[in-house]
């Protein structure tokens, strides 16, 4: 099946081989990409977890902190 001394299959092995190559290639950047991103996300989603309030916010000198004093207000009420 794979005959390096056949001159009629030579080209053709090359190209396969070659093909075969690039494409594991493609394989590992697509691999590390999706690594990568999945991470960013879960870094991002473990940052923002504090969102669910509407009040606090993240300060990056101070930490969390609420803008009314720590008074949640009811959605409804108005000062």
């Amino acid at each position: 099946m794979f005959n390096v001394s056949d001159p009629q299959t030579f080209w053709l092995n090359v190209t396969n081989i070659g093909l075969g190559f690039v494409t594991l290639v493609c394989c590992v950047i697509v691999g590390r990409t999706l690594v990568g991103e999945i991470g960013a996300r879960l870094k991002a989603h473990a940052q923002n977890s504090h969102e669910a309030d509407d009040h606090v916010f993240l300060h990056p000198e101070l930490g969390l902190t609420m803008a009314d004093g720590g008074e949640k207000l009811k959605p409804g009420k108005k000062e």
